[in-house]
């Protein structure tokens, strides 16, 4: 379990990352809070920032669910690709949202292999 407590830092870290980078975001382009509109880019690196939560709600749960249930090594290996992907959704949403599928698909299917499996490991 301390691979998955690991991966599991690691998507905590990351999500700080994404929102210390909007919260920069939002200083350089002048978007005054509450405003969630404004300069493009911040507009970016906030919808980054919205949708990496909404992955993580399931992702947290998931990733332990399939460790206790299934296997905490494979659990790990899929958080760490979650990890990646998030990664990678973050860096091309930025640069160009239009090329932001690989990323966001790699989430998905580690997040989706995570639920299914903690179900059927429950299951069986």
């Amino acid at each position: 379990m301390a691979f998955v407590s690991f991966v599991a830092s690691l998507a905590l870290i990351e999500y700080l990352i994404i929102t210390l980078l909007t919260g920069r975001a939002r200083a350089t382009y002048n978007v005054t809070a509450p405003a969630t509109t404004g300069h493009p880019v911040f507009e970016r690196w906030f919808r980054v920032q919205q949708n990496t939560v909404e992955q993580l709600i399931v992702f947290f749960p998931a990733l332990f669910l399939f460790a206790g249930q299934a296997s905490p090594r494979l659990a790990g290996w899929l958080g760490l690709l979650f990890v990646i992907g998030r990664a990678m959704y973050a860096r091309s949403y930025v640069a160009d949202p239009s090329s932001r599928s690989t990323g966001f698909v790699i989430g998905f299917i580690a997040n989706s292999i995570l639920v299914i499996g903690a179900l059927l490991a429950s299951i069986f």
